[in-house]
């Protein structure tokens, strides 16, 4: 199964995700399809906490990609987020 999930990346107790979709057999930070955005959980002033590509993750889901808890509430956060014209 395809799902979106996150990887970790960022050094000791400064934590960076990348959002990626992977087969759900490989490790964490292991082998991806393609990277979506990202998740900064430490981001301060005017640093974007979540950045995403919308259209491919809907597309992703249209052709049968499970996203994990996390990933759907950042998912649910970027919508509305994003401009309403975009």
């Amino acid at each position: 199964m395809v799902k979106i999930r996150l990887t970790r990346g960022g050094a000791k107790k400064r934590p960076f995700y990348h959002i990626i979709v992977t087969d759900s057999r490989s490790a964490r930070d292991g082998r991806n399809i393609e990277r979506l955005g990202y998740y900064n959980p430490v981001a301060s002033g005017n640093d974007k906490r979540v950045e995403l590509n919308v259209e491919r993750v809907q597309h992703w889901i249209k052709n049968g990609a499970q996203m994990t808890e996390k990933v759907a509430n950042l998912y649910k956060q970027a919508l509305k987020d994003a401009p309403a014209g975009a």
